[in-house]
């Protein structure tokens, strides 16, 4: 029996549950809010760069993942060669890790994550579709999925909801299954609390030679966060430029979050040209930001509640289910409930 599966949300997790049901007796649609894939892995171009401006590479995690990374192709496929080092809440940089692992990204983008696990199923892909609602038949064992224009969509067998989890909880919220088992997943994912991270580009027409590739603050106590150069990935920055990718922390992102890009631009950069000691860095000549209201989870939801839904098709992925706000565990996350819904 042919089954019909919804699966709400693009990112890593939603398109690898897609590729873990591709050999499956199954129907999927994947529904997504915006007009690209792979969520918060996302690309953008600009003056003719390419960079990732959310998660920033995919981490050679596991074997598993060195596989299936690999295993969708070699073509455009750039492992970043210089490491990671580290920085204090004073700005004291240090080496990184000399076991630091591979780091990949795409020619064309972290997107490609997603964009090659769909190209290997049928899946249909419906774009700038926000789901606000599900429902469940409970004489027929359906769901269908409601979306804000008020268009139902169904009916399904199984649903998979992969949105970050205040995001899911909304969406439950919004059904009206007033049972225990509802209740209860409500609660357990409504708890997932997230960082917010205000990604800030800032662009240069010079090139600058360090020996890393991007710098942490481990300490967590400085403003910035994270600053990643993009040149260091094959086809995204044209040669004699620099393109920054800076993270400040979620502390100074949830409390520049909605100032002007300017204002934003202009304190990022100054913090940056302090850490770096390169007062050039005060003045770059374009900028971009993109705010990440959920960038990355702090807590994980109760795993034993989240598969009280299965019995009656309703399945959860995403990182909030495993407590890792990484790419490779949002997709392994996916991966292992598009093999459940497969079984069942």
């Amino acid at each position: 029996m042919t089954r019909d599966v919804c699966i709400v949300g693009a990112g890593a997790a939603g398109a690898g549950a897609a590729y873990a049901l591709r050999e499956a007796n199954a129907n999927v649609t994947v529904l997504e809010k915006s007009r690209g894939v792979c969520g918060r892995a996302a690309t953008r171009r600009r003056h003719g760069c390419r960079y990732d401006h959310g998660a920033n590479y995919v981490k050679d995690y596991d074997r598993r993942t060195a596989q299936l990374v690999r295993g969708l192709g070699a073509d455009g496929l750039v492992d970043i060669d210089e490491p990671v080092w580290t920085f204090d809440g004073d700005g004291v940089i240090s080496e990184g890790d000399a076991r630091d692992q591979h780091k990949w990204s795409w020619t064309e983008g972290i997107t490609q994550l997603a964009k090659r696990l769909l190209a290997e199923t049928e899946t249909t892909v419906e774009r700038e579709t926000r789901v606000a609602a599900i429902d469940h038949n409970p004489d027929s064992g359906y769901w269908s999925v409601v979306d804000e224009s008020g268009t139902r969509h169904g009916p399904y067998d199984s649903v998979l909801l992969t949105p970050p989890a205040p995001q899911t909880a909304g969406i439950l919220t919004e059904m009206g299954w007033g049972d225990q088992c509802m209740v209860a997943l409500r609660e357990a994912i409504g708890s997932v609390e997230y960082r917010t991270i205000r990604t800030v580009v800032l662009h240069y027409p010079f090139e600058r030679e360090e020996p890393w590739y991007a710098l942490v603050n481990t300490d967590k106590t400085h403003p910035v966060g994270w600053v990643a150069r993009e040149e260091c990935k094959e086809g995204h920055v044209p040669d004699g430029e620099s393109l920054l990718v800076v993270q400040p922390s979620p502390e100074w992102s949830e409390a520049h979050y909605d100032d002007p890009l300017d204002d934003a631009a202009d304190e990022v950069a100054g913090m940056v040209a302090d850490l770096l000691d390169d007062e050039r860095l005060r003045d770059p000549d374009w900028v971009d930001d993109q705010g990440w209201r959920y960038a990355l989870p702090d807590g994980v939801a109760d795993r034993e509640i989240l598969r009280r839904g299965e019995s009656h098709g309703l399945y959860f992925a995403g990182d909030w289910t495993v407590g890792e706000g990484r790419v490779h565990a949002a997709l392994w996350s996916g991966v292992d409930a598009g093999e459940r819904i497969a079984e069942q």
